[in-house]
């Protein structure tokens, strides 16, 4: 089901009291430190997500497209929890043909983002660092797109 993006979760309130100085650091799977700094001026989508899940594995395709286009100025970054073996989840990665970062994740990581009660969560950046939308459930390309293109009718 595609969401509106008056659906995604927290928007208003984190677009308003959200400022940089809430930040990220992960290491991915490839010994990549990501760092919320280091994407400043574009938009970063983290995502939360299994490989059990059968909705965060429909959004997959979405997010790798959505990583993929140069317009939209936006890195996605994706955080495997839940899982038993961490080789599993890189394979699984691998066969998806996933382009975006993998960070072998947990729930108490998630504390440097947002809280995580259901998969798959999301979490948007805004292009000066500022958190500004959450959501619980799965997100297709053009939940994303229309949501930033609103966020940039704001400005």
């Amino acid at each position: 089901m595609t969401m509106r993006w008056r659906d995604w979760l927290l928007a208003a309130l984190l677009g308003a009291l959200c400022t940089p100085l809430l930040a990220f650091n992960l290491s991915d799977s490839q010994g990549k430190v990501h760092r919320l700094t280091d994407y400043k001026g574009r938009w970063v989508l983290v995502n939360f997500w299994a490989t059990w899940c059968p909705p965060c594995l429909e959004e997959i395709p979405e997010l790798i497209a959505l990583h993929e286009d140069p317009k939209l100025n936006l890195r996605v970054i994706g955080i495997a929890v839940d899982y038993r073996n961490p080789r599993q989840v890189l394979e699984f990665a691998e066969q998806m043909m996933v382009s975006y970062p993998i960070v072998l994740g947990s729930y108490a990581m998630a504390n440097q983002i947002g809280p995580v009660r259901g998969l798959p969560t999301t979490y948007l950046y805004d292009p000066q660092g500022r958190l500004v939308a959450g959501h619980m459930g799965p997100l297709t390309r053009a939940d994303v797109e229309r949501f930033i293109r609103k966020q940039a009718i704001k400005r």
